[in-house]
């Protein structure tokens, strides 16, 4: 098992932390991952083409004339899709993009992510988030601590830390997710990943 150093804000070691191998030490399997990162990107597109149909354009439904005896076509109403301004038929409208993909790959995928980060040394792992006060500027002092200049992504567990919560929503380029929102695209969208010990273990546990 891998072992990891546990630092404080100050970038101090204060311990180590045993991983295990299959999550931290897994073989980075890059199609793997660019899999799990277009099924994630594929399940948040929303899309913004939009046509009218017929029921949804301005204008009477009363019919224009009668039936028949006119000489003239006969029509319902103008708003139909054969009259100029009328609603449009079979046109693109917003619909769902995402699509299953099996839970082994996504779990193989947070594996490789999580491997090529503490490769990498793009990740570390502090002994807890406990702060004094919900301050914006004490959780940017303890980043600028860890020499975390960039994005970051703060992975913590359940237990509710609300000083933690309401001092880095206002971070820009910061994120915080549980062990169970943990996903392969922000593993990657980020380019530190701060991760208290007890998460740490979590996560050993839940993809071994």
């Amino acid at each position: 098992m891998p072992k990891v150093d546990v630092v404080d804000f100050k970038n101090a070691k204060v311990g180590e932390v045993e991983l295990s191998d299959v999550v931290f030490a897994a073989p980075v399997n890059e199609a793997l991952i660019y899999e799990s990162v277009r099924h994630y990107l594929a399940g948040v597109r929303g899309g913004n083409a939009k046509t009218k149909v017929r029921r949804e354009v301005a204008g009477s439904g009363k019919k224009l004339w009668r039936q028949k005896g006119t000489g003239r076509a006969r029509v319902g109403s103008v708003r139909s899709p054969l009259w100029r301004h009328g609603g449009t038929t079979h046109g693109p409208v917003p619909r769902d993009y995402s699509y299953r993909l099996n839970r082994k790959m996504v779990q193989g995928a947070l594996r490789s992510a999580l491997s090529a980060k503490l490769r990498d040394g793009e990740l570390k792992v502090v002994a807890g988030f406990g702060l004094t006060d919900h301050k914006t500027k004490s959780i940017a002092a303890a980043l600028a601590g860890l020499e975390a200049d960039r994005t970051v992504l703060l992975v913590n567990t359940a237990e509710p830390n609300r000083n933690l919560e309401l001092g880095s929503r206002n971070l820009p380029g910061v994120k915080l997710v549980e062990t169970k929102d943990v996903t392969t695209y922000d593993l990657l969208a980020h380019k530190l990943v701060v991760i208290s010990e007890a998460a740490a273990k979590k996560l050993s546990e839940a993809l071994a």
